[in-house]
């Protein structure tokens, strides 16, 4: 869909946002916010990640983030081996009292999975087949050059960020950010989550081989989300920067 401005006797077709592709953006958005708290909440139980396919309060942690009052806590109470033995495993009681009230944040993050996964996928199938991808997000082969790529870096640095069209007029570091979030950071979110469940991997336990286990998974759905999280702030800036209003009534009435 496009319509047709004239400024200064000069015609301009301007190509507008789709239907469908307004549509399923506010309901990704919906969904990755709810996503952002509850991933947030159920981290704040256990603010240590692991690689592997195993790791508890005991084991040494890849990283922990201190994100809760379960971060640098009161310690254990004496650990006692299972057997004798340098390698042996241990057990040891927590002093202090978890906290642990993330069950309502595990269902929604959950239910809030399917909402970007089922729009997720219709945007998918229908960008591919309408040629949405290909008339504005993949980048084309005259824009992959180096000076056009440093330019456009160079602009983003000085701020010098294009007006709001209310369309799909998007630059070149804009088009690799949309590729690397559709084809790339999205699909390893919802993969490496559902290799966290185990109702999943008792099904398609290949998944918990490609990822190299349920606390790898973890980690790399962990640092993936954090990649999308920046994606949203950097994308939110830039509406801001290139005529917020003018932005949000091209991705809600589509004017």
């Amino acid at each position: 869909m496009a319509d047709v401005l004239t400024e200064s006797d000069v015609t301009v077709e301007v190509a507008r946002h789709a239907r469908w592709v307004r549509i399923s953006h506010w309901i990704v958005s919906a969904s990755f916010l709810t996503l952002a708290v509850t991933g947030f909440m159920i981290l704040m139980v256990h603010p240590r990640l692991y690689w592997g396919d195993a790791g508890n309060d005991l084991t040494p942690a890849l990283l922990e983030l201190p994100i809760s009052r379960n971060y640098k806590h009161t310690g254990y109470e004496k650990p006692t081996p299972f057997f004798q033995g340098a390698n042996s495993p241990i057990s040891a009681s927590r002093t202090f009292d978890i906290f642990n009230q993330n069950g309502w944040g595990r269902s929604l993050h959950f239910l809030a999975a399917w909402l970007l996964v089922l729009p997720g996928a219709i945007y998918l199938v229908a960008g591919i087949l309408s040629g949405h991808f290909r008339l504005h997000i993949w980048p084309r082969r005259g824009e992959l050059t180096r000076p056009v790529f440093w330019q456009e870096i160079a602009n983003h640095l000085m701020l010098r960020i294009p007006s709001a069209t209310g369309g799909p007029s998007y630059g070149l570091l804009q088009k690799v950010a949309y590729c690397a979030v559709v084809f790339l950071a999205l699909p390893l979110s919802v993969l490496s989550g559902l290799t966290m469940s185990p109702a999943i991997t008792a099904g398609y336990p290949i998944l918990l081989t490609v990822f190299g286990g349920y606390q790898s998974a973890r980690t790399i759905h962990f640092f993936t989300f954090s990649a999308l999280v920046l994606f949203v702030l950097a994308h939110v800036a830039m509406v801001v920067r290139s005529g917020f209003k003018r932005q949000m009534r091209g991705m809600t009435l589509g004017d």
